[in-house]
């Protein structure tokens, strides 16, 4: 009788294998904060040992926590990347859908971050975070037609992301209320607010308002 064949053992390729390494350690930042995952959690989360874990990051904790910030970084700048199709103010709501859901998935790795104070806070780290600000500011302006604004466009999108920032750490203290779609329509008025604001005091801004508002009007 011919003995069931065991499955086959497939040796990971070392992208292969550090992925799976910051995969463990970007579930694990998600939920705890920085200082409070060590290296044994991160080799436990994905089964292999802790040498192990030092062979692809020898700096330790610090070079493995970068490199999962670095990799949230550019999931969070990919909640930006929306289709220039359709109304400007629809393509800001899914934006926000996909950036509330990141903040949902991501509660206690997202409030370390914003927050700061970590033991693991380093230049570099607050480089990525600044990143995926200016990031997000450059999309939301491509999105109202404007490839070079000025300086009063854009503060004022740079501070309604501050806001966004500094509602989703509230929304997170308050329970995650109110509920996700209520908050995102309400960031959404308050965009427009903050606009309508600026344009009081500078045409490119009034313009930009007035295209919003006409395209509502379709």
């Amino acid at each position: 009788m011919t003995p069931s064949a065991s499955p086959a053992y497939r040796r990971l390729s070392v992208e292969e294998r550090r992925r799976q390494l910051l995969d463990a350690a970007l579930s694990l930042f998600a939920h705890r904060a920085p200082e409070d995952v060590s290296l044994d959690d991160v080799a436990e989360a994905a089964g292999v040992s802790r040498p192990l874990v030092y062979r692809y990051f020898p700096g330790g904790k610090q070079q493995l926590y970068e490199a999962a910030l670095g990799s949230a970084a550019v999931e969070l700048q990919q909640c930006f990347d929306e289709p220039r199709e359709g109304p400007p103010l629809p393509r800001l709501s899914r934006v926000l859908d996909r950036y509330l859901a990141f903040v949902d998935g991501h509660d206690t790795g997202f409030s370390a971050l914003l927050q700061g104070g970590s033991v693991v806070e380093t230049s570099r780290t607050t480089a990525l975070v600044d990143g995926v600000r200016r990031s997000a500011a450059r999309h939301i302006c491509r999105h109202l037609d404007v490839t070079d604004p000025g300086p009063r466009l854009r503060m004022t999108v740079r501070m309604w992301i501050t806001a966004v920032e500094a509602a989703s750490l509230i929304w997170l203290d308050e329970g995650k209320q109110p509920p996700a779609g209520e908050l995102r329509d309400w960031l959404v008025e308050q965009f427009v607010a903050v606009l309508t604001v600026t344009a009081g005091r500078d045409p490119e801004t009034a313009a930009v308002v007035g295209a919003l508002t006409g395209d509502d009007r379709d």
